[in-house]
């Protein structure tokens, strides 16, 4: 059953927090944005923690794997829980129970501890798609792609800024506060993870699961399926070919992405003999890409869509996975570092366009079990992140690794062809998308409308109150 009341536009009621579809968009990609920068917070202090525990590259590499292998399975099950308990009470609940090993990681005294810790965070990267879901839910399909897109890049944009930030958290507890290293590290994340467990409780006090309420009270009212439909839907999910089609196809995006962000600054301090903060600062400029890159893979995703239909989505993400795999082959080649930014800039962009088109195909799948479509391809990201992770466990050289990375994303980027629609799909999306839009134009002559008899009302005050002054003259 197709929820009602979408909002129709994002970027034209961007600041109106009163309506409940814009204030979820905004705290869903703000809670995005602390859960990514809590996942890979510790990522760029690893040259400080790699020194205090003794960690072995093959050590380093084991708590990479740990980092994401874990989002896998939580991504799975995120899906199935927003179906069931909505994503309102989903994200309060991973939100403030994933603070505690955020700050917990700071009692790590050994790798064995360390990695344990390491695993447990990552977790709260399922945070990932009760974001999607909750701006699928909350827009329409002539913007739904552009709202993925954008709120989960600014959440990614968290990768990014953690990059530079944590540095900086640690330089004021060491340099400015005085603390050791050992203790300036363990402080950092127990910040991070206090500022989590804040965001957890004002979720569940400023959102709705959609626009019409929460899904218990839709369900009451018969607007909506019960909670024993949604396991079958799950299970009829997972046997479309086309979702686990998309699973490897987000592997080679967002799996990319994840491991660039565990491995950017130790391979820009030890292969560029940067100093800690500066390599935090070049490798955050990966992430930082997410401000617009993503949205725009989203925004044409969406006009691709107006022009050609779910088939013109689909072809736009094998555009943007295919330059992705054309980029970083390009990148593994540079070994001097002006040439080896300009571009890492270049192949995050596709890379994270890429993740964006994804995203704006997802919706689309299947209707009745957005949730598991939105777990499973979120949980194919974190699953190429980990298979990724093994290239930087052994002996083989780290730019050889992006070089292998880059052969598979092109090779998986013809995967897109085989994500098809039927000609019935085609046709209703193409109505729905239609009727947004005349719900787009209603909108704004509306708006309109009111703006010209306001200034009607006040050019005829104006006339009304010249001709009393001329009377009384």
């Amino acid at each position: 059953m197709e929820l009602q009341n979408k909002a129709t536009s994002l970027w034209g009621n961007f600041f109106k927090i009163t309506m409940v579809q814009i204030r979820t968009f905004h705290m869903a990609w703000f809670a995005f944005f602390l859960c990514f920068f809590a996942w890979f917070g510790i990522a760029p202090l690893m040259v400080v923690v790699r020194e205090e525990l003794g960690l072995t590259k093959d050590q380093i590499g084991w708590i990479i794997i740990a980092s994401v292998s874990v989002t896998i399975f939580a991504r799975l099950l995120i899906g199935w829980l927003c179906d069931r308990i909505g994503p309102r009470l989903t994200y309060t609940g991973l939100l403030m129970l994933g603070a505690f090993p955020v700050m917990g990681i700071g009692l790590a005294q050994d790798f064995t501890s360390f990695l344990i810790f390491r695993l447990m965070i990552g977790a709260i990267g399922a945070a990932f798609v009760i974001t999607q879901y909750h701006t699928t839910v909350m827009f329409a399909p002539n913007v739904v792609g552009q709202a993925n897109a954008t709120s989960a890049g600014w959440g990614n944009l968290g990768g990014g800024v953690t990059q530079f930030a944590m540095p900086l958290i640690f330089s004021i507890f060491v340099v400015g506060l005085g603390f050791s290293e050992s203790v300036g590290w363990r402080l950092s994340m127990i910040v991070v993870g206090v500022a989590i467990f804040l965001t957890g409780i004002a979720y569940f006090f400023w959102t709705k699961d959609a626009p019409d309420g929460n899904f218990a009270e839709l369900r009451a009212q018969g607007k909506m399926m019960q909670k024993k439909q949604v396991t079958g839907n799950y299970f009829e999910a997972l046997k479309d070919s086309r979702v686990w089609v998309l699973f490897v196809i987000y592997g080679a995006c967002f799996g990319i992405e994840l491991t660039v962000n565990n491995v950017a600054a130790l391979y820009f301090a030890d292969y560029f003999e940067l100093n800690l903060v500066t390599a935090g600062l070049v490798a955050a400029s990966f992430g930082l890409m997410n401000i617009f890159a993503r949205t725009l893979g989203g925004i044409f995703g969406d006009n691709y869509g107006a022009l050609w239909g779910l088939k013109g989505r689909a072809f736009w993400l094998f555009i943007c996975l295919f330059c992705e795999g054309l980029a970083l082959m390009l990148f593994s080649q540079m070994h001097v570092l002006f040439l080896a930014l300009p571009t890492l800039i270049i192949f995050s962009l596709f890379t994270q366009m890429a993740e964006g088109a994804t995203y704006s195909v997802v919706p689309f799948i299947n209707k009745k079990a957005l949730g598991a479509v939105a777990g499973v391809v979120g949980a194919g990201g974190n699953a190429g992140a980990v298979l990724a992770g093994f290239l930087f466990k052994g002996s083989i050289d780290w730019s050889q690794a992006f070089f292998i990375m880059g052969v598979v994303v092109t090779i998986a980027s013809f995967l897109a062809f085989f994500v098809r629609f039927s000609t019935r799909q085609e046709d209703e999306e193409r109505a729905n998308f239609a009727a947004a839009n005349i719900e787009t134009i209603r909108a704004k002559a509306e708006k309109a409308n009111a703006e010209l008899e306001e200034a009607i009302e006040a050019l005829a005050k104006k006339r009304a109150a010249e001709m009393v002054a001329e009377q009384s003259r």
